[in-house]
């Protein structure tokens, strides 16, 4: 369909491919790694990093869905655009950039509530975390809404800051690596000679499963690959080199961990890493507050890419027609989405102040894991459909296969574990994840919006 209107101002492309992994990587490595090993060497015991190999191979697969995604349609529509484009239904691409914000917007309000929580253990005294919270969402919002280039300098500093602590704690621990057995898990038989006689497949991929959501994060990269320039190349670099850079960071994290601190401990421990500094570093004074002020921007630069991603993704979904015109509009000194930006910023401000957002967290990563499906199962059909892109980047077709198989089977886990659990509200997330799902579906039909406001599918 031909128009002799003008064509709505894009978004200009900025980022280098150093850029872009320097924003995957942000993405990934959040304040969650801290927790997470504990819980890992539960299972694992000194075979923790284990589970973390396992968990990037998993993770990989789809990741190199993304990259092949993003070298080819370099849309700030992301997840939304590729599905509509191959399956050709309004409706279910809706359902995507929903679930994809609401991923986002969760992450900033719990992030929000978390880094007031950490300046009020620092400063000493009670603050409002509610206000505070609502205060930090309003500040990253207007670094967003000054440009792209602003937001990548702070996710810089961001990055540099929390790689830097786990670097650090790598480094201090290195003179542990080798005094401990790295095969021994809690399953194995007694006796000195069955070390590693517990490692099966079926205990690792236990632990990748938990691991795997360390991993979350890369596809954020894929709502700001139209501010990308040269994607073809920039977009496939940055994506696969931060899940490869942080997969490296892990291991190594989980080596030192187990290498210094006795699993068992680890695994009763509520701040395992910060046990880990203790002990290797007994020399350095106030390591408590240091790592907490580390915790405040890795959780700062987490809500930061979370809310830039948000913003564009409003503004994909509303050139595509998925949502209403206004949110395309650029502010025009800035070139950013400021009203996509200002409605962001009111959504997450009523999230912060209803509470309970702990559980509606927990169901965005069900739905991120059907939506990681669906990319899976829509770059299926674009690579077999004749007179697509091709980018500077491809990949067999038993990747995206493979890759839709194993987040079906995460999908499938993550649904059982919750519904067979004893403990109270356990199969809230799965509730809220359908819920989710079945009123975006609901809202999509009211609004019905205009088909031929898709016609850029097709450029």
């Amino acid at each position: 369909m031909s128009s002799d209107a003008p064509s709505p101002p894009r978004l200009t492309p900025t980022l280098g491919r150093w850029q872009v992994l320097c924003y995957g990587l942000g993405s990934m490595l959040g304040a969650g790694i801290y927790a997470l090993i504990g819980r890992a060497a539960e299972s694992l015991g000194n075979a923790v990093w284990l589970a973390f190999l396992a968990a990037m191979v998993a993770a990989l697969l789809t990741g190199l869905s993304y990259a092949c995604v993003g070298g080819r349609y370099p849309q700030a529509g992301g997840a939304a655009y590729v599905t509509h484009r191959a399956l050709g239904r309004p409706a279910l691409s809706y359902m995507v950039g929903i679930a994809v914000m609401m991923s986002g917007l969760t992450s900033m309000a719990t992030g929000a509530q978390a880094i007031a929580e950490n300046l009020e253990k620092a400063v000493g005294f009670p603050l409002p975390i509610k206000l505070v919270a609502i205060a930090l969402v309003f500040l990253v919002g207007a670094i967003i809404f000054r440009g792209l280039r602003e937001s990548m300098w702070v996710n810089l500093l961001c990055t540099v800051i929390e790689a830097g602590g786990l670097l650090f704690l790598i480094a201090i621990g290195l003179r542990f690596w080798g005094h401990v057995n790295y095969l021994e898990t809690p399953t194995d038989l007694p006796g000195p000679h069955h070390i590693g006689s517990g490692i099966t497949l079926s205990l690792v991929l236990q632990g990748a499963v938990l691991t795997f959501f360390s991993f979350i994060g890369f596809e954020d990269i894929l709502n700001v690959s139209e501010e990308v320039k040269n994607p073809r190349r920039a977009v496939p670099f940055g994506l696969i080199g931060a899940m490869l850079l942080a997969t490296l960071i892990y291991l190594a994290v989980a080596i030192t961990a187990v290498s210094v601190v006795p699993w068992q401990e680890l695994a009763a421990s509520k701040t395992p890493l910060m046990e880990v500094a203790h002990r290797a570093a007994p020399w350095f004074p106030n390591i408590d507050r240091v790592y907490l002020g580390i915790t405040i921007f890795a959780i700062g630069n987490t809500a930061l890419l979370n809310y830039l991603m948000g913003s564009r993704l409003l503004y994909g979904m509303s050139r595509q027609g998925l949502l209403p015109n206004h949110l395309a509009a650029l502010h025009p000194r800035r070139g950013t989405p400021h009203i996509a930006i200002t409605l962001l910023f009111a959504i997450v401000t009523v999230l912060i102040l209803s509470g309970g957002v702990k559980p509606l967290a927990e169901a965005t990563v069900l739905l991120l894991l059907v939506v990681f499906t669906l990319v899976n199962l829509s770059l299926i059909v674009l690579k077999r459909r004749p007179g697509e892109p091709i980018g500077g980047f491809d990949v067999p077709l038993f990747v995206p296969i493979l890759g839709a198989v194993v987040c079906l089977i995460l999908v499938g886990v993550r649904v059982a574990a919750a519904l067979n659990s004893t403990a109270p509200g356990a199969a809230v997330a799965p509730l809220i994840a359908l819920a989710i799902f079945v009123l975006s579906f609901l809202t999509h039909t009211y609004m019905k919006p205009p088909s031929q406001a898709l016609q850029h599918m097709g450029e």
